[in-house]
């Protein structure tokens, strides 16, 4: 007994250390409606369920299936796409490659095989990515949600860094990390904040309800955001990871037509643990609502097993939500790894 004893202990302070080194630079800032001088707040005051949930959870845990899926297939992409013209492809998980007006984003570009602070544990690959990371095309910008691994791949960033420099735009508080990591080329936004791209694309941060943290000592120490793209009167918006709440109404508000609408519809089993920090499909088409969307793609799915839901799970969830609330199947859709879609 007290050699297992010991053996916990050891475990604990490892884990601790662990923790402690791969945690984030905390953002000093002025305070405001979603920073209180040491932490960053939902609207609300909705909070990430704590530790003891987890414990629960874990103990009590009824996973979907998962298998391994081996498409080896990938898309090519072009190398430009001129005029107001968008192309939207999927890479996997919350990664798209979006190119308009000449200019090529990413969003939370991941082409890891774990989501995890190790090479060695953690959620893994279970689909191979839509574009080979080899065949992107020129990189010009990329957009973070926040600083989650599922969404903040250090590795494919400081490869991107290397081989095509790409401007970075990123919530509050997490260019820090990057320059940290050797990785400069980053710029901060808060929720509202608008700064203009290339050829007249306006990238603005709006709200999200989501957390923060890479290790223990950094938990929502950086923001969290979605991201709307606007460009030739058209808008695009990117949710990155969130819950449901009334902010989509906001955002609806204020960027009209909203053309296309990119919202997660995974890791949301069991809701009772992950609904205050992510949308089930059903909330993901209440949001679709919310927003006016023309067209909505669901994302953040089938890649990486983070929660109880399976492999197709949330397919099957969304097929029936879209029935129950008397929205068109056409109007939204998911995508096949390297599947693009056409924004007109």
């Amino acid at each position: 007994m007290i050699y297992v004893l010991a053996c916990i202990g050891l475990f604990v302070v490892v884990s601790l250390g662990i923790g402690i080194a791969i945690s984030a630079p905390k953002y000093q800032g002025a305070v405001s409606d979603h920073f209180n001088g040491r932490n960053f707040v939902n609207i609300g005051g909705i909070k990430a369920k704590g530790f003891k949930d987890l414990v629960k959870w874990g103990l009590n845990r009824k996973p979907g299936p998962w298998r391994e899926v081996s498409n080896t297939s990938s898309t090519l992409p072009a190398a430009r796409v001129l005029g107001s013209h968008a192309v939207i492809t999927f890479v996997n998980h919350s990664t798209f490659l979006i190119q308009v007006s000449g200019v090529n984003i990413l969003t939370d570009p991941v082409w890891s095989e774990r989501v995890s602070p190790f090479t060695f544990l953690g959620p893994r690959r279970m689909r191979n990515p839509g574009i080979k990371f080899q065949d992107l095309p020129p990189i010009d910008v990329v957009i973070l949600s926040h600083n989650h691994y599922d969404h903040l791949d250090i590795a494919t960033l400081k490869k991107l860094e290397e081989i095509h420099q790409p401007q970075i735009y990123t919530p509050l508080g997490i260019s820090a990390y990057l320059n940290k990591e050797g990785i400069s080329n980053s710029t901060d936004m808060d929720w509202w904040d608008t700064l203009a791209l290339a050829n007249e694309i306006n990238l603005h941060a709006v709200p999200a309800q989501h957390f923060s943290g890479r290790g223990i000592l950094d938990t929502d120490a950086t923001l969290w955001c979605g991201y709307v793209l606007e460009f030739a009167g058209s808008h695009l918006y990117f949710a990155g990871d969130t819950g449901y709440g009334d902010f989509v109404k906001d955002i609806s508000k204020k960027f009209q037509p909203m053309n296309l609408a990119l919202l997660p519809i995974g890791a949301y089993l069991p809701m009772w643990f992950m609904s205050p920090i992510h949308t089930s499909p059903k909330e993901a088409v209440m949001m679709h609502q919310d927003l006016k969307a023309l067209q909505s793609i669901g994302i953040h799915f089938g890649t990486f097993p983070l929660a109880d839901d399976g492999m197709e799970q949330p397919i099957i969830d969304l097929n029936k939500a879209l029935q129950e609330l008397n929205v068109p199947a056409l109007q939204f859709t998911t995508l096949a790894e390297g599947e693009a879609h056409h924004m007109k």
